[in-house]
């Protein structure tokens, strides 16, 4: 799921991205920092989960940029934090621009994902290989994260692939047993003043692994089946991300529960211990990351471990970076109902964004606006809202799935007060060159591993992706 494994030494050069218009949205520029040449454009925009063609087509920019912020960019975050972990599904934090504040956390819960790729120990010589680098304490110093001492780490995550193939490279990794995923923390008693509540952090990588890359293209819908007094047969969730999140190692002589146990008692735990306080359980994920996020959300929500007598519930919020679908519809309203909010951060030029479920998703599921097709209970769905970049470069593609252009972008995002008029502009690139020159040796690619073009690798996904929900619905 992770695309920028496949691919090394970024040689930027951009070409033009920009498709009819489609949308209703107001769209708006991003100045990144550039050269003497024109400025070169990122196209920003934002859709709710329900639009249609948000997510098939890049936005045409039509419209002056220039709009004042709203209000709330002024507040503190501890006066505002319930609207930025989307009590309100962040509305009018997102359109006709965004939400400096909004912006700020989103680009910090970011780089506590990136931690996961930093820390993951990919060297098979070494000692701790397939698992982190640091210990607890010295986690997000070692890896760079800006005011690291705001979060304590509690708990490391792993998670065991449950596969069973004869090829025997991926045998024998898948044999090594469970893996490190991610991370629990939580926010200390200094930065419980300036967030305005005691912050539970789960974060979650993407796929890196082989054995993980199989389990991706388990695309097959299957029962949740998370609440022990009922069952909800009629949430369904992609099978791949159901095992990594449900399987251990209980045969093992170590007896490793499954990542659902380990999450499901430490978030139990630190609940408990802070009971009394104001807070928020933030779930964030890359990739592959992302759906064991919307999982453990829907899980805690389903099992009420946010619930507290007497005092008001713990909002559960997911912010998705180039997240996949993980479930069908059943999945997304149930989600709704119990109250999680989730943020799909994506690109519109990201195939992973798409799958599973490229002809049959929330899009095609209703013909004619009317009927419902026979068809709809097995159709992927996206959760949530939907906050779309658009950027591309021809001659590293697998930039449109990397977790280091979602974050730097973010944090880079100026809003733009001079005209964008498409027709008027001279150089449509969509983000900067000299930008991606400096930064792109930063991006994180897996060393060693062997360059494959692209269009294969999306075909590919597409076509597995497609087979075995076909498979699934009839």
């Amino acid at each position: 799921m992770a695309a920028k494994s496949l691919f090394q030494s970024p040689n930027p050069k951009h070409v033009p991205f920009l498709k009819s218009d489609q949308t209703l949205v107001l769209p708006h520029v991003v100045s990144l920092p550039n050269s003497k040449t024109t400025a070169k454009r990122l196209v920003v925009s934002s859709s709710s989960s329900s639009s249609s063609s948000a997510v098939l087509a890049p936005h045409i920019l039509t419209s002056p940029v220039a709009s004042p912020l709203v209000s709330r960019a002024q507040a503190p975050l501890a006066r505002v934090w319930r609207e930025i972990q989307g009590c309100n599904n962040w509305k009018d934090l997102i359109e006709p621009t965004l939400n400096p504040l909004l912006q700020q956390e989103i680009t910090r819960y970011g780089n506590l994902v990136s931690t996961c790729y930093k820390a993951f120990d990919l060297n098979p010589n070494s000692k701790r290989y397939l698992n982190c680098k640091y210990g607890k304490q010295t986690l997000l110093q070692e890896t760079g994260v800006d005011q690291a001492e705001e979060y304590q780490v509690t708990k490391y995550i792993y998670a065991t692939p449950d596969i069973n193939i004869s090829i025997s490279p991926i045998q024998n990794e898948a044999n090594r047993g469970a893996r490190w995923v991610g991370y629990v923390a939580v926010s200390s008693d200094e930065s419980v003043k300036r967030l305005g509540r005691r912050d539970i952090v789960v974060t979650f990588r993407g796929t890196v692994t082989n054995p993980e890359w199989v389990t991706n293209f388990m695309s097959s819908l299957a029962p949740a089946r998370f609440d022990p007094h009922n069952a909800r047969p009629e949430v369904k969730v992609e099978s791949g991300f159901l095992s990594l999140y449900t399987s251990d190692e209980s045969e093992s002589k170590f007896g490793l529960e499954s990542c659902r146990q380990q999450l499901l008692s430490e978030i139990s735990r630190l609940v408990n211990k802070y009971k009394g306080e104001d807070m928020s359980i933030t779930l964030a994920g890359h990739s592959m990351g992302s759906s064991l996020a919307h999982l453990l959300a829907y899980d805690i929500a389903e099992l009420g471990l946010n619930r507290r007598m007497g005092e008001r519930d713990v909002p559960i919020t997911v912010f998705s970076f180039a997240g996949p679908r993980v479930g069908n519809l059943g999945f997304k309203k149930r989600c709704e109902e119990l109250g999680v909010k989730v943020l799909r951060i994506t690109n519109v030029n990201d195939p992973i964004t798409k799958l599973p479920g490229v002809l049959f998703n929330e899009n095609f599921r209703v013909l004619g606006g009317f009927y419902e097709l026979p068809w709809s209970c097995s159709c992927y769905a996206h959760v949530g809202v939907q906050l779309t970049l658009d950027f591309f470069d021809v001659q590293n593609i697998s930039c449109v799935h990397d977790l280091g252009t979602y974050i730097d972008l973010l944090n880079r995002r100026r809003i733009n007060s001079r005209s964008a008029d498409s027709d008027k502009e001279k150089d449509n690139d969509n983000f900067s060159l000299e930008f991606l020159k400096r930064k792109g040796e930063n991006m994180m690619f897996l060393k060693g591993q062997r360059r494959v073009h692209w269009t294969n690798v999306v075909d590919l996904l597409s076509s597995v992706s497609d087979h075995m929900l076909y498979c699934n619905i009839f």
